[in-house]
């Protein structure tokens, strides 16, 4: 049987929204030196929503969702296009996914 507590958590990371997700990943992106840039391009739908550079010549692109969202089927077009092109397209649906996301572009995450 579950705890009070980890059915809280549980409660917890499913009502977290994506702004907070992203508000965490650009905090600790600066807090290692680097930028998290929000990445708009008029007229192209379905682009990841951060640009993360990080010292030492590391980026990527970052798509932020809420828990237990998925990609949309143009998000994932555009993945798959941005990947063929040999860049990197991460998808972050938690705080707990950021750290290691950060290590695997490059980053020493904190």
């Amino acid at each position: 049987m579950e705890s009070y507590s980890e059915s809280r958590k549980k409660q917890s990371k499913k009502r977290m929204r994506e702004s907070q997700i992203e508000r965490a990943l650009v905090k600790t992106v600066e807090s290692m030196g680097g930028l998290a840039m929000k990445f708009v391009s008029p007229g192209v739908d379905g682009v990841p929503d951060r640009i993360v550079l990080l010292p030492g010549d590391h980026m990527a692109f970052v798509e932020l969702k809420a828990p237990g969202k998925k990609l949309r089927p143009l998000q994932e077009r555009r993945r798959e296009q941005m990947e063929s092109l040999g860049f990197r397209v991460f998808v972050v649906d938690g705080v707990e996914r950021i750290a290691p996301v950060l290590k695997e572009i490059g980053g020493d995450a904190r």
